[in-house]
């Protein structure tokens, strides 16, 4: 496990009523209504969200390894993300694809770039023997 030697950001939420609740953050940009995947509620859900969050640190670790490797990041990138509740032999579980789709980038060079993002993205380093991920290329 890989300790963190400099926190850069910490997000702080205060969370009541779990799925059929609402979720804050302490600087007040985040007040959003919960409610179950799959209902009739008003609110999201947390799989939506980690899809979300994924999906955007992805194309950040995207924009990272194109640095390295001095290629131009489409202006139009995208990450659709996709996050599975389900259950199995031992309760719930987690099971996610990431389609990304760089638009004009040759297919060799778009690969290699993904293939560097899920090295670099917290989040598929958090998942990494975690869960099922599928990552592909549009």
């Amino acid at each position: 496990m890989s300790t963190i030697e400099n926190v850069l950001y910490t997000g702080k939420t205060h969370t009541t009523g779990g799925r059929d609740g609402v979720a804050r953050s302490d600087d007040g940009r985040l007040d959003i209504k919960l409610s179950p995947p799959g209902g009739n509620g008003a609110g999201t859900n947390p799989e939506q969200l980690f899809a979300a969050g994924w999906s955007a640190c992805f194309i950040g670790a995207i924009g990272r390894a194109a640095k390295e490797k001095r290629v131009a990041v489409p202006a139009d990138t995208a990450v659709d993300a996709e996050v599975d509740l389900g259950t199995g032999d031992g309760g719930f579980f987690l099971q996610a694809r990431l389609t990304v789709s760089l638009p004009g980038l040759p297919r060799a060079v778009a690969q290699e770039l993904i293939e560097a993002a899920h090295q670099l993205c917290p989040y598929s380093k958090m998942s990494r023997g975690n869960i099922d991920v599928t990552i592909a290329l549009a």
